[in-house]
């Protein structure tokens, strides 16, 4: 009988396109799968908590599979020198109840959007750099205007086929940290592109190109071409997968923890 485990996974998404497996084209499902159908000599398919587009990060990532032999508790050092360099495995669970699903068990998921403000070779990959003034505080002011709301089709991909445009915001907002400028947002589910078109029209704001005014207007649109363009896909990062307390328990994690 199959037994469900979980893992914890991180990538660095330049390289892929994107979490979910596709013709003709390398995503991180796709060599997840591959290295633990290796490890464990059988076909697996896994199920993410969601998916990331092509060039988008995480720094976890819940997953789940299912496998009817014997999990070796060296499961994650072998996962480990079999991925490539930029996806880690990083724990793996075992649910303690009989419907665990990683997608749809999930209450929320958190992603946070990186920009520097001046030329940065250590975060090429990793952030947007912007070379134009913008207003902090102001970007803030719309952001906590997404809160009143809980329909954003304005920043859903065209054509993404949604059963609903519904998402509960708990939180969004922007902080300097370090050398970067750091958007956190936090709902318990999110639309196809929406935290990237959700950045590009907060940007606009910080430019002085749209007022708050206008911004609020974006969102009751329910139109996505009332919202500005999407931010590059390098700066997003999926940060945290949130679940219901006790959904899982450990089954190993690595050595040196």
């Amino acid at each position: 009988m199959d037994q469900r485990y979980i893992l914890d996974i991180s990538y660095q998404g330049a390289n892929y396109a994107g979490w979910q497996i596709q013709p003709n084209a390398n995503t991180v499902q796709a060599e997840l799968d591959a290295a633990l159908s290796t490890l464990l000599r059988t076909d697996i398919r896994s199920t993410g908590a969601g998916r990331t587009d092509a060039g988008v990060h995480a720094r976890q990532l819940i997953v789940h599979f299912d496998h009817a032999g014997e999990i070796p508790h060296s499961l994650l050092h072998g996962l480990n020198g079999i991925l490539p360099y930029d996806i880690a495995a990083n724990a793996l669970f075992q649910p303690t109840t009989s419907d665990f699903h990683s997608r749809f068990t999930a209450t929320s998921r958190s992603y946070v959007y990186q920009i520097v403000r001046q030329k940065s070779p250590e975060y090429y990959l990793t952030a947007h750099w912007i070379r134009y003034q913008i207003d902090v505080e102001n970007m803030n002011r719309a952001a906590a205007l997404l809160l009143e709301y809980d329909e954003f089709g304005s920043f859903c991909k065209a054509h993404a086929d949604n059963a609903t445009n519904l998402c509960q915001m708990y939180h969004a907002y922007w902080e300097e940290s370090q050398d970067l400028l750091c958007f956190h947002i936090k709902a318990n589910r999110f639309l196809r592109g929406m935290v990237r078109a959700i950045v590009g029209t907060l940007l606009l704001v910080g430019r002085g190109k749209m007022s708050l005014s206008e911004f609020r207007a974006v969102i009751e649109a329910q139109d996505r071409t009332a919202a500005g363009p999407a931010a590059e896909a390098k700066g997003l990062f999926l940060t945290e997968v949130g679940y219901p307390e006790e959904s899982f328990s450990v089954f190993s994690l690595p050595k040196n923890r």
